[in-house]
């Protein structure tokens, strides 16, 4: 990746970390899944009236909406809630950066290197420190449901490498039109009416500000430039930088929440980032290193 694209990708890392924070401000007041609701309503109106549907099938537009929003972020919501910190759920949600790393290999017959596999397995060992946390801030069910939310998001990765639209923008606008609907019938479902009812009391000022922040930055600008960049690199080749988006995570979640940070998860937090190094520029370090070796016996 050119390092412009790098920093890019890291400035939208950094937005996805501080939205775990984001999200728990919101689900304060606000149900899980009519919090999303709300979220991919703004995302998809009005700006669907104004964008051109991009030129793929509706079923990767419907399939993307339903995954993304319902599957991804419906269920990290309903995690968060569980119990899962905002930190924490930023670091479990990484598994998605080895799932889709797998399913690229295996849908897109993309290569794996040595050094991916490496940085896999450095980074795996790192999200293992999180069940050895013993400072409140794990809950069993909500790992499993962000655990659910990492399949749903490397299925997501996928399914917009399979549509290869033009504008990826209008790929995400338009796809989020199938967000609300089943997030809103989901929280009926669930919680009945009580937080229809509850809604207008709720929005408050910091909840509107937490539902912009998950609508514009976080989905518009940081998840366009996301499946911009996917659709320019290989699947395998991205899918590792999102394994920052824990260290801003947690980092966001210290300072909002004063959320602890014991020497366990500053070690789980470290291990991810040397898979992150391991997988991007293992192979690269690895001449570097073989070169200047040559150089100096010679």
């Amino acid at each position: 990746m050119r390092t412009r694209h790098v920093l890019l990708a890291v400035v939208v890392t950094a937005i996805w970390g501080i939205n775990f924070s984001v999200i728990k401000i919101g689900l304060e007041s606000v149900d899980p899944f009519l919090l999303a609701g709300v979220r991919f309503a703004l995302c998809a109106f009005p700006a669907v009236l104004f964008v051109r549907r991009p030129a793929v099938p509706w079923r990767y537009l419907a399939g993307y909406g339903l995954v993304f929003g319902v599957g991804l972020w419906g269920v990290v919501n309903l995690g968060v809630e569980a119990g899962l910190s905002a930190g924490l759920a930023s670091l479990v949600l990484q598994l998605s950066a080895f799932l889709t790393i797998f399913l690229g290999a295996a849908v897109f017959r993309e290569r794996l290197t040595r050094n991916q596999l490496y940085g896999t397995a450095v980074a795996l060992s790192g999200l293992a420190c999180v069940f050895f946390l013993t400072d409140g801030s794990v809950s069993a069910a909500g790992i499993a449901l962000v655990v659910l939310g990492a399949f749903s998001w490397s299925t997501a990765n996928v399914l917009l490498k399979k549509a290869a639209p033009d504008d990826v923008l209008a790929f995400l606008v338009w796809s989020c039109v199938f967000s609300p609907v089943p997030l809103f019938l989901l929280d009926l479902a669930v919680h009945g009416t009580s937080g229809y009812t509850g809604l207008a009391s709720a929005l408050d000022l910091t909840a509107v500000a937490s539902i912009l922040f998950q609508a514009y930055p976080t989905t518009l600008f940081a998840y366009g430039v996301w499946n911009w960049l996917l659709k320019e690199y290989p699947v395998s080749t991205v899918a590792p930088l999102s394994l920052l988006v824990p260290v801003f995570g947690v980092l966001g979640s210290v300072v909002i929440f004063d959320e602890a940070l014991p020497a366990l998860k500053v070690v789980s937090g470290l291990l991810i980032v040397l898979g992150l190094v391991i997988s991007l520029y293992g192979t690269r370090l690895t001449a570097a290193l073989r070169n200047s070796l040559q150089e100096a016996e010679a």
